[in-house]
């Protein structure tokens, strides 16, 4: 049987398990923690924001490198890598006339990293 044909099983009988909720309702982050990190992981939702993740594990580079590296225009580059310093990701720096992007910090690889774990299984 396929996963998206598999059936997801029910109780037989309505029990409510009060000492499991009450610690699941004690540990639960605030509503307002849990839409940022869902927002978080929508950035991790289009390809085009994972390679250009991908090209910055490597090296810090400016926006016409990752263009020329991904085959697409600056334009496109550009608007991912705002979303993705909103996010913050990523992380830029002027040199001269040319502003390379870098990934923000250590977490960015393990977010990656772990997903790709994941899907590996």
């Amino acid at each position: 049987m396929a996963d998206t044909e598999m059936e997801i099983e029910t109780c037989d009988a309505l029990e409510v398990h009060e000492d499991l909720l009450k610690i699941v309702n004690d540990t639960m982050p605030e509503e307002t923690e849990l839409y940022d990190l869902a927002e978080l992981f929508k950035v991790f939702g289009d390809s085009t924001r994972i390679r250009i993740l991908f090209v910055l594990f490597e090296a810090e580079v400016c926006v016409c490198d990752l263009a020329q590296v991904l085959n697409m225009t600056q334009s496109a580059i550009s608007h991912q890598l705002k979303i993705l310093k909103q996010n913050k990701l990523v992380t830029s720096r002027r040199e001269g006339k040319s502003i390379f992007y870098s990934l923000a910090d250590g977490h960015v690889r393990s977010i990656i990293a772990q997903g790709r774990e994941h899907i590996e299984e």
